[in-house]
């Protein structure tokens, strides 16, 4: 067989299956990226720039930014991808869900994505409004699949083949390559809360992945089993994209019941009860840390073709896991530390996407 490769040509490992490794850091060069969220206040907004250049500064293949539902967080979220693909040197990946929207609203949206050089998306179909009828359809667009194939409808106008002159015939051209994006779409491990079964999870991604889907990124989960049954599941229903393990540093009770909620994973009882009695914040920050990098490691060593961190906008934890994990120099956490300290004691400038929110503050 073939090794299988992310999108950007790099190689992964195969299929995830029941191998452990003894060691107790990430192999050299393994991927990792991160998620951020669009800011909700002033203050938010303040520190995301600081935020961005300090997850870009150790080289992440991506960075995504999360989209309310019904694109009720759309101007934000484009604020913050212009920032990442204009200010970093990092790719940027824009959430879009679909729930609600027309085509004309959610072709509008892939367009001004894509005029910002967003070339990576994570489409969802996203939540539907509290209260809406389970049974009753939101919008022109149903499903996660529907968006996909929107998305790369819309690119295929916005980025038409080019023409390539031929050296040495002034007047000959070829066509060239049309720019491709990547779409990557969400993995379930234990099931989506409106689903009726494990396999109509894996038929949904199926669908998915038909429809052009080329990276799939999962739920937050918390045990490593849960991810190897999923890909061995997924794989031998014909599944071939890369399946990415989404994990956050849980790092206070509070976070761990809201990641239940919207999760809807089982309690991990073992974490939640150190988190419980562990009396100061920076032991539960030291337990969040230490939890998510050895679950890293796991899924590494298992087969995973990398590391999805969603940070919750507070980089230094995200930083701190790879750094348990042997993916970045425990260097960078110092001097960043040391620029930490010299932006908090600086001049306070106004930076576009302070601006932005506060014009949408005073609007």
């Amino acid at each position: 067989m073939s090794a299988q490769h992310l999108n950007d040509g790099s190689p992964i490992p195969p299929s995830a299956g029941n191998t452990r490794s003894d060691d107790t850091h990430c192999p050299v060069g393994t991927p990792f990226s991160f998620e951020l969220y669009p800011p909700r206040n002033a203050a938010a907004a303040r520190a995301l720039p600081r935020t961005i250049q300090r997850l870009a500064a150790v080289a992440p293949r991506f960075i995504s930014v999360t989209y309310g539902a019904g694109g009720s967080s759309h101007a934000s979220s484009l604020d913050v991808v212009r920032h990442i693909t204009q200010s970093t040197p990092v790719p940027a990946m824009a959430h879009l869900t679909c729930v609600g929207s027309s085509h004309e609203q959610a072709g509008r949206m892939i367009r001004e994505f894509l005029s910002a050089g967003v070339t990576r998306f994570l489409a969802v179909r996203g939540d539907p409004p509290v209260g809406a009828p389970a049974d009753e359809p939101l919008g022109d667009l149903h499903s996660a699949s529907e968006l996909v194939q929107l998305i790369h409808r819309i690119q295929a106008e916005h980025a038409p083949y080019r023409e390539i002159s031929m050296p040495g015939l002034t007047h000959a051209s070829a066509v060239g390559r049309r720019e491709k994006v990547t779409i990557a779409v969400a993995a379930f491990l234990n099931g989506h809360p409106r689903s009726r079964s494990v396999e109509q999870d894996i038929d949904t991604l199926l669908a998915k992945q038909a429809q052009g889907a080329n990276l799939a990124i999962t739920q937050l989960f918390f045990h490593a089993e849960d991810y190897f049954a999923f890909v061995d599941r997924a794989r031998r229903a014909g599944v071939t994209l890369p399946i990415l393990p989404g994990i956050m540093p849980v790092t206070s009770p509070a976070r761990l019941r809201r990641i239940l909620e919207l999760s809807g994973e089982d309690l991990p009882s073992e974490l939640s009860i150190r988190l419980e009695v562990e009396p100061t914040d920076d032991g539960r920050r030291e337990i969040g840390i230490q939890h998510a990098a050895q679950l890293a490691e796991r899924l590494v060593a298992g087969g995973a073709p990398g590391i999805h961190l969603c940070t919750f906008n507070q980089p230094q934890t995200s930083l701190a896991v790879l750094e348990r994990c042997g993916l970045i120099d425990s260097s960078a956490l110092e001097e960043d530390s040391a620029v930490q300290a010299s932006v908090e004691t600086a001049p306070t400038t106004t930076t576009p996407l302070q601006q932005a929110s506060k014009q949408k503050e005073n609007a």
